[in-house]
């Protein structure tokens, strides 16, 4: 972050009551900046039957904004990310796809609806993610944060262009531990707040029951792939995704699902997952979304879940709008649906990404 490009800037920061946002408000007052900070409102309406923990996140906002003398506001984005969000997992899901809702909650709620209702009266919105943003050549590119564990960027591989010209990560060059330690030196009242896992909006929902409560179940059979027996039932393959290994209630494991037959709601699984079909070395990947300009050169590296590893690839242009992935060695778990993310050689500068045929 240098200060001396957004010093005479107007700032929001997106607040969600966690210590990695909370540290963006402290590293932008540090630098003598007052922001305004603001809550996005993204939960369901049904308070009642689902278990959220908006309150809390409310109280840490509050906290923080407070002590850095920084006006707060919230926001009400809940009934954006559910027509806009929550369809498109859903239509997925139910076509036995493999969705990522975070990565479409970044381009169309955090740095979209927010944007349409109160950050395009700001030049710049400062979120907690773990990545950077670098000039090059005169381009703004997303850059990866020196924590790969951490590493945000692959669920910001889908905001726009114009949106990537806005975004500002405060925290992205530090390491997890880096900002744990900041928020307690500091004294801040989220520093001790475990990290949210899962969907950004669901708290402590489980995330089946969140697909149960818009597709509900359907009874269908769990078949052995190598002998075509049927060894279980399950409630409905949009429950499942390729390289689960857990949740699927049989014994005499590991089991591991392999394939999904959605017409026929038939579930495939291994005893152990090593069978051919589990592993690809190529796969094709269309809609790719460019974040600053095309790839332009044959060789790079990308992911197709959030991990810290990278995989070294060969791109292939096929001229239909679809890009062919020639992987250096075989992975597991490639799911259609899921997102491949494309970054340069030395998976730095990250180019965008695309949903895997």
């Amino acid at each position: 972050m240098n200060i001396d490009e957004i010093k005479d800037k107007r700032i929001a920061v997106l607040l969600s009551g966690g210590v990695d946002s909370s540290v963006v408000v402290y590293e932008l007052a540090r630098q003598g900046l007052h922001p305004d900070c603001f809550y996005i409102m993204i939960g369901p309406e049904e308070k009642e039957s689902w278990d959220c923990n908006s309150e809390e996140d409310m109280e840490m906002a509050t906290a923080v904004a407070k002590k850095y003398d920084c006006k707060l506001q919230v926001v009400d984005c809940h009934k954006e990310y559910w027509q806009e969000v929550t369809k498109y997992t859903m239509d997925k899901v139910k076509a036995g796809l493999t969705p990522n809702p975070d990565v479409m909650c970044n381009r169309l709620i955090k740095f979209g609806a927010f944007d349409e209702k109160m950050g395009c009266h700001y030049d710049l919105i400062a979120t907690g993610h773990y990545a950077q943003t670098e000039i090059i050549d005169g381009k703004k590119w997303l850059t990866t944060s020196p924590d790969p564990v951490k590493d945000q960027t692959d669920f910001l591989a889908q905001i726009y262009g114009w949106q990537l010209e806005k975004a500002v990560f405060p925290i992205g060059q530090y390491r997890k531990e880096e900002v744990r330690e900041i928020a307690e030196r500091e004294h801040l009242a989220t520093a001790k707040r475990r990290d949210s896992e899962g969907i950004c909006f669901l708290g402590n929902i489980d995330y089946n029951e969140y697909i149960r409560r818009y597709l509900g179940e359907k009874k269908g059979d769990v078949i052995e792939l190598e002998t075509g027996k049927k060894i279980g039932e399950h409630n409905g393959v949009w429950f499942h995704t390729i390289g689960q290994r857990k949740g699927l209630g049989l014994g005499g494991g590991p089991w591991f699902v392999v394939k999904k037959d959605t017409p026929n709601n038939i579930l495939y699984v291994s005893h152990g997952y090593d069978p051919q079909t589990a592993y690809k070395k190529e796969f094709k990947v269309h809609d790719f979304h460019f974040l600053t300009e095309p790839v332009k050169e044959s060789r790079v590296t990308l992911k197709i879940r959030h991990t810290p590893d990278f995989t070294a690839a060969t791109v292939e242009d096929m001229g239909d709008g679809s890009y062919l992935f020639h992987l250096d060695a075989p992975i597991h778990g490639v799911a259609p649906g899921q997102f491949c993310v494309v970054y340069d050689t030395d998976h730095h500068r990250c180019f965008g990404s695309g949903e895997i045929i």
